[in-house]
């Protein structure tokens, strides 16, 4: 479980292009970086990422992507991923930070 955990860390921490040799690999989570906190900006970001990880994570399938909001913290979005193990069955989940709208 804590290999596929890594994996999905790097999928999202890997912008689209920054890998030479693969530049489909990776998440388009980054192109939001300077967008306000919006429910549209949220949605986009949960598509981002399940495209990623449907593309990427064989060994899962996605049951739910939410996107929610610290409102301590308006630039942070918390993408909380539940997924499920093919080979084992097993039901997991995982947070994601990710910072918008740093320039503020």
């Amino acid at each position: 479980m804590r290999r596929i955990d890594e994996s999905i860390w790097i999928i999202l921490g890997t912008r689209l292009g920054e890998r030479l040799m693969r530049p489909d690999f990776g998440c388009a989570i980054h192109g939001l970086l300077f967008e306000q906190n919006t429910p549209g900006t949220r949605a986009r970001a949960v598509d981002a990422v399940r495209r990623a990880l449907v593309a990427h994570e064989p060994r899962i399938d996605v049951q739910d992507i939410r996107c929610d909001v610290d409102p301590t913290q308006p630039s942070l979005l918390l993408v909380r991923i539940d997924y499920r193990v093919r080979g084992t069955n097993t039901s997991n989940n995982l947070v994601y930070p990710f910072y918008i709208n740093e320039s503020s």
